[in-house]
């Protein structure tokens, strides 16, 4: 592992902090500048945008026949999303939930974590598979896209009065144009710095002698979705909650259904599903996007202690695929832990939670 390798990965690293900054900048000032909402940009834009290395990686693979390290990605990425990212950005600064989010956009995301279990049961993902889920983003964005519109149109109605009253500001098209600028450059450095990043922590992971599968989940994983990490946090330093939120939220439905999708769909003999992958890797995958609902759910608002349940489960996590990878002794004590207890008690105390929360609806809307 020579010099070179970690600079590579140094300075990847400088220019997604950088090109996330951009990114949330230009994209913020869209979103009003459009009229829509910033968390519709975080769900698309944003998020779509910062995906883009997943399914760049992915992509190639896939057609390189690597097909672990396509599907790790996605799976990987999927719960450093949440746990890693999401819990993150909690502990920066609580996080406020729209309810769009809980009633539409999170159970998409469960529904299609779910999807990828039950395609995978035959131990492959094919190109109809492929079809399928790319079919299923068409339709995601189609909807996103006329909900926005109706939405806007409403707001349109109740804002006429006022717009009689106050003169409406004006935003200049070389600011507009400025915007544009700064969300291309914003992606075109997410993307550069992440294939850097990723570069390097091959080369690293390969010196360590991890299998693909292993490199997919862990290294590759992290290295894509820095993009999302670093958009996520800035929005979240920013103030700018609801991109914070959507963008992780959006990311995992685009990994599913349009990287999966498409790496099913140009993979020569499509991608393969190994049973460990099916009794492990994709039942956390959905454990965490279930484990959202009672997160957001309650309050509409996820706390910084829920952030740090977030982060430490993520650690868990990582500390259990690496011992499986390396097959140490400890591998059984862990997993007892975490099977037994750790899991159980929070399920216990997020359904108490939720309970609650409910009960306070139903008080309060009596």
């Amino acid at each position: 592992m020579s010099i070179m390798t970690l600079v590579l990965f140094t300075f990847g690293l400088g220019l997604l902090v950088l090109g996330a900054e951009w990114l949330v900048r230009g994209a913020a000032r869209l979103a009003a500048t459009a009229g829509m909402s910033s968390l519709m940009i975080g769900l698309t834009v944003v998020s779509f945008g910062t995906s883009a290395p997943e399914l760049a990686v992915s992509t190639q693979s896939a057609m390189s026949g690597q097909a672990d390290i396509a599907l790790g990605n996605v799976i990987g990425s999927n719960i450093f999303n949440v746990l890693l990212i999401l819990g993150l950005s909690a502990v920066i600064t609580p996080l406020i939930v729209q309810r769009q989010l809980v009633r539409l956009d999170l159970p998409v995301m469960i529904s299609i974590s779910f999807l990828v279990l039950l395609l995978g049961i035959d131990g492959q993902l094919g190109r109809i598979d492929g079809l399928l889920l790319v079919s299923g983003l068409v339709l995601y964005i189609g909807f996103q896209i006329w909900q926005s519109r109706r939405t806007k149109a409403a707001e349109a109605v109740v804002n006429t009065e006022r717009a009689a009253d106050a003169p409406e500001p004006i935003q200049s098209s070389r600011q507009i144009v400025w915007d544009l600028v700064l969300v291309g450059a914003g992606l075109g450095l997410l993307v550069l710095g992440s294939r850097w990043m990723v570069d390097g922590a091959v080369v690293m992971a390969r010196y360590f002698g991890l299998s693909e599968l292993v490199i997919g989940l862990t290294i590759i994983a992290i290295g894509t979705s820095l993009p999302e990490v670093a958009a996520s946090i800035i929005a979240a330093l920013r103030g700018e909650r609801d991109i914070a939120v959507g963008n992780i939220v959006g990311s995992n439905i685009f990994n599913i259904l349009g990287i999966l999708g498409i790496t099913s769909v140009v993979a020569p003999s499509g991608i393969g599903v190994a049973a460990s992958t099916l009794a492990f890797d994709i039942p956390v995958m959905i454990a965490v996007a279930v484990a959202c609902l009672p997160i957001f759910f309650t309050g509409w608002i996820i706390a910084r202690w829920e952030g740090w349940l977030l982060l430490g489960y993520y650690g868990a996590y990582m500390t259990y695929v690496l011992l499986a990878a390396t097959q140490h002794n400890a591998l059984p004590m862990v997993g007892t832990t975490l099977g037994l207890v750790a899991l159980p008690l929070t399920v216990l105390v997020l359904l108490f939670l939720s309970g609650r929360a409910y009960a306070g609806q139903r008080q309060t809307t009596a």
